[in-house]
């Protein structure tokens, strides 16, 4: 079983996006199924009206608050960003039960923070969610290990069905690529140069090769196999050598984003980052790095 969490930037519980999710008792009952299953965040945009879908996550487990009676965390897994915020009454709605035949929202459906959600519901708002295609593709071959059965995976979903039409093997398509790790790559890398303008945040250095493709990667703050996620804010645009240097903890960032360098350097490198010491990042908060990850990083990799 799938679900919508509602969640908002400025909400009191205590979530960290793609993380955990921080809810009442009322909802135990609903979120017990979904273990093992993805849900899809939903929700308010700073300064934006409506309401919109932004991303998802896979629950782990879930766990009794040790602090707040009657609440509970859902630990989450293999978040990923949507390539657009999707407004729920998009194309005449994607969950039928909250957006009505007519047009209506229904009231009852509206509060409730834990939905439970279609398959084909699902996969109708990751594919217009996902479907943005990488205006500037690394050439990756791919093995026939990495082919979802008969059918290869694409780029991104845009030849989607609409929210309650049933089509079983587009559905398994999206299912089973969203855990692919070349997939979640690619779109996290581009998701990243978009946010950065394909820009390196500690040089400003925007190179771009032959082929119109920029050089500038996409680094995890937290990596993946340390706990981290492919969310925007825990991932920052830098080239190659920097990224070389930042993995191996001669370079870190502050949360005011000032560039801290290892007294372990061997060599200075200030004439090759930006002469302010300040990493450029996104003006958009939600793209920006995120303070839990920066801190992890510094606690984590950076050589003081």
């Amino acid at each position: 079983m799938k679900a919508v969490f509602y969640h908002k930037p400025d909400s009191s519980y205590d979530d960290y996006t793609g993380e955990r999710y921080h809810f009442p008792h009322i909802y135990l009952s609903r979120v017990e199924p979904i273990i093992g299953d993805w849900i899809v965040y939903y929700g308010p945009l700073l300064k934006q009206k409506g309401r919109y879908y932004t991303g998802i996550a896979k629950v782990r487990s879930i766990r009794a608050d040790p602090n707040h009676e009657n609440h509970y965390y859902a630990d989450l897994i293999d978040y990923i960003d949507f390539d657009r915020a999707v407004e729920y009454k998009e194309n005449g709605g994607f969950e039928k039960r909250l957006v009505l035949e007519d047009g209506t929202i229904s009231n009852g459906m509206k509060v409730q923070a834990v939905r439970k959600l279609e398959e084909a519901e699902f996969a109708a708002i990751v594919a217009a969610g996902l479907s943005q295609e990488d205006e500037w593709p690394d050439r990756i071959d791919e093995t026939d290990s990495e082919k979802v059965g008969d059918l290869e995976t694409p780029s991104g979903f845009s030849d989607n069905p609409q929210a309650g039409f049933s089509n079983e093997p587009f559905e398994r398509v999206i299912v089973e690529s969203l855990t692919r790790r070349k997939w979640r790559d690619r779109k996290f890398q581009q998701n990243i140069r978009i946010a950065y303008d394909r820009t390196c945040a500690f040089t400003s250095l925007r190179l771009i090769n032959g082929l119109g493709c920029p050089e500038v990667e996409a680094a995890h703050i937290r990596p993946v196999k340390n706990g981290g996620n492919d969310s925007i804010r825990n991932g920052i645009a830098l080239s190659g050598t920097v990224h070389w240097m930042f993995d191996r903890g001669l370079l870190s960032l502050a949360d005011d984003f000032t560039i801290m360098e290892s007294r372990h350097l061997n060599h200075d490198v200030s004439h090759l980052l930006n002469a302010n010491k300040k990493a450029k990042v996104p003006m958009d908060t939600r793209f920006q790095p995120h303070p839990h990850y920066l801190n992890w990083h510094r606690e984590n990799v950076f050589k003081h």
